[in-house]
């Protein structure tokens, strides 16, 4: 059974970038980014995938979600009328844009795996991208939200499949109540099934 540690261990060289979300975000949802990071490292671990590309994955997911909607559309301009519709839906394109204007470089195989799982966890990994699968199932099932916990307890030890049923979740969810589903996500959906 997963339980985060109560202190996440962060290597001197990056502690700036945690530093930076920290800034950027409201202190309820840091606490969030730091589950998510923990729960990210686990699943990472557990399934023979890097952890602590896992874990800067996860402490950068979210460094774009406190932004007004004026700024989210600014740094992730609409591919959909979902996007447009839904700005907050943008929180991640909008978080990879952000961390490149910092500085954060994808020129590296490690940083491109991170840029793309923070950029992929509002609407679904890339097939190819394992780090970024962690992240996506971190977000969804990490123990502060309440919900997904058979979700997180099988990515520990079959990721495929946590992923295949969080995705089908989602698409299921809001195909149910008319809502629809972002191209991005109907990609991944579409790619497990």
């Amino acid at each position: 059974m997963y339980a985060p540690s109560a202190y996440p261990v962060v290597p001197g060289h990056l502690q700036g970038w945690l530093a930076r979300v920290q800034l950027m975000v409201k202190p309820r949802r840091f606490e969030h980014i730091m589950r998510v990071a923990e729960l990210a490292r686990e699943i990472a671990r557990a399934n023979g995938i890097d952890p602590q590309l896992a874990y800067w994955a996860g402490v950068l997911h979210d460094v774009a979600r406190d932004l007004p909607d004026g700024e989210l559309l600014r740094l992730a301009p609409p591919e959909c009328a979902i996007d447009a519709a839904h700005p907050l839906a943008l929180h991640g394109r909008a978080g990879r844009t952000l961390l490149e204007h910092w500085g954060f470089s994808g020129r590296t195989p490690e940083g491109q795996t991170i840029l793309e799982a923070v950029e992929d966890h509002t609407t679904g990994p890339r097939p190819s991208n394992g780090v970024s699968a962690c992240v996506y199932i971190a977000d969804v099932s990490e123990p502060g939200r309440g919900v997904n916990a058979d979700i997180r307890e099988l990515a520990l030890y079959d990721l495929p499949a946590a992923l295949r049923q969080a995705i089908v979740s989602k698409v299921t969810y809001l195909q149910g109540r008319g809502i629809e589903v972002h191209p991005r996500t109907l990609d991944a959906y579409l790619a497990l099934v």
